[in-house]
């Protein structure tokens, strides 16, 4: 059986000309790539909070909208009250500030021909309808020119009094 000389050559094998990676030089290469990525991470989430915003002031100014429908068509006297239609919109919805809120009359008789409302129909009832309209800017973080959206969102409900 052979020995081993003391002199003998380890048995792991090395390579000649390669250093090991040091630690500094990898953080290095981490920090230059968040670098690059956070700007267009930071723009996406930009994207993200104003899309959330106009959803939500959308979503504010349809059910502002239905609200005033809602009082309007409680009764065929608040078709006309126009304070009480806005005040039951805007109260529908708080958060919106800007809100713009519009109401009209229409008539028709049961067969579907419009009418004056101070008119009559002959041989059937006369339907009312209260329709209102409500608009509203939604505010972004940051201006896209790109895109068309101009901030503006308006929503119309329209219901037939009772």
């Amino acid at each position: 059986m052979p020995t081993a000389s003391p002199h003998s050559v380890s048995a792991v094998p090395t390579l000649r000309g390669v250093r090991p990676a040091r630690h500094g030089r990898r953080s290095g290469i981490a920090l230059v790539e968040y670098a690059l990525a956070m700007p267009l991470l930071l723009l996406m989430l930009a994207g993200v909070l104003d899309y959330a915003l106009a959803l939500r002031t959308a979503t504010s100014v349809s059910t502002a909208a239905r609200a005033g429908a809602a009082y309007g068509s409680s009764d065929p006297s608040h078709t006309t009250d126009t304070l009480g239609i806005q005040s039951a919109a805007v109260n529908s919805s708080p958060d919106v500030q800007s809100m713009t809120v519009t109401s009209s009359r229409s008539c028709q008789c049961s067969g579907g021909s419009t009418v004056s409302c101070s008119g009559s129909c002959t041989g059937g009832k006369m339907l009312i309808y209260v329709q209102v309209t409500v608009t509203a800017t939604s505010w972004d973080i940051f201006s896209y020119s790109g895109l068309g959206f101009t901030g503006s969102t308006s929503a119309q409900a329209s219901m037939r009094a009772q």
